[in-house]
C-alpha cells in the first residue's frame, strides 16, 4: 500500500524537526488510483455537520430522504454556529463504524482500514514519527465541496489517544484558490503554514495542534476527497 520509495530517514528528520510535512507520493499509484475511484464513484456520503446539541453526522440514507431545502438547512445550521465559534460540514463515511457494523460489503475502504491497522502499516508509522506507542489507526473518509469548511480546532485528546493526525489526500488535481486547504494556526490567529490538499499526498502532523480545513469555493472544479484520521495508542 505505501509506496516503497518513500525516504524514510529524511522525512523522519523532517517531521522531528517541523512537527508537520506532506509527503508526495504516499500510496504506490495503483492503490492511489483505487482508492480515489472508491471515494468518487462508491462511497454511501453522509453529512458530518456541527448542530447546537454537539457533532452529527447524518448518514447517507436519511440524506436520500431529505429534499434540497432540508439538506441545506443542515449545512445553514453549521454555517450559523461557525460565527460564532468552533463548527464544520463535509461529507463523511465513518470507516470504523461502518466497518464494526457489517455496512456496505465490498466497499474497499473496508480493505484499507485492515491496511492501515496491520503489521507492515503501523509499523512504517512508528518509525516514520519516532513514536513507539502507536498501536492502532483510526479512519473516515471525507469529502469537501463547495460551501464545506472545518474551523480552527486542535485535535486535543480525548481520552482516544491521538499521537498524530494523518491525511491521504486523493483529489486528482486541486487548485490553491479553491480553498480545501489545511492550514495550520496560531494561537494568535497567523497562519503558520498552508498545505494544499496534492494527489496521493500524505499529510502528518503531531496532537495536538492548532489547524483548519478552510472553505471550499464556489468554483472548485472537483471534490476534495480524502482519508483522515489519528494515529494512537
Amino acid at each position: 500500500m505505501i509506496d516503497p520509495g518513500i525516504d524514510l530517514e529524511y522525512w523522519r528528520a523532517e517531521l522531528a524537526r517541523r512537527t508537520r510535512v506532506q509527503i508526495p507520493g504516499w500510496l504506490a499509484p495503483a492503490a492511489a488510483g483505487d482508492l480515489h475511484r472508491c471515494l468518487a464513484a462508491e462511497v454511501p456520503w453522509g453529512l458530518a455537520h456541527r448542530t447546537a446539541e454537539g457533532p452529527v453526522t447524518t448518514r447517507a440514507e436519511a440524506l436520500a430522504a431529505l429534499d434540497a431545502a432540508g439538506r441545506d438547512a443542515l449545512l445553514s445550521g453549521a454555517r450559523a454556529l461557525a460565527v460564532h465559534g468552533y463548527a464544520f460540514a463535509y461529507d463523511a463515511y465513518h470507516m470504523v463504524t461502518a466497518y464494526k457494523e457489517g455496512r456496505d460489503p465490498g466497499l474497499l475502504l473496508h480493505r484499507v482500514l485492515e491496511a492501515l491497522n496491520g503489521p507492515e502499516y503501523l509499523g512504517f508509522a512508528r518509525a516514520l514519527t519516532g513514536e513507539p506507542r502507536i498501536r492502532r489507526a483510526s479512519a473516515q473518509a471525507t469529502r469537501y465541496r463547495p460551501g464545506q469548511f472545518l474551523k480552527y480546532h486542535t485535535d486535543i485528546d480525548s481520552g482516544e489517544g491521538r499521537l498524530f493526525a494523518y491525511v491521504i489526500n486523493l483529489s486528482r488535481q486541486w487548485d490553491a484558490d479553491w480553498g480545501g486547504l489545511l492550514q495550520f494556526i496560531d494561537e494568535s490567529g497567523a497562519v503558520l503554514d498552508t498545505f494544499v490538499p496534492r494527489f496521493n499526498s500524505l499529510s502528518l502532523f503531531r496532537v495536538p495542534q492548532g489547524h483548519a480545513v478552510s472553505l471550499v469555493a464556489p468554483w472548485a472544479g472537483e471534490d476534495r476527497l480524502a482519508v483522515t484520521g489519528w494515529f494512537m495508542a
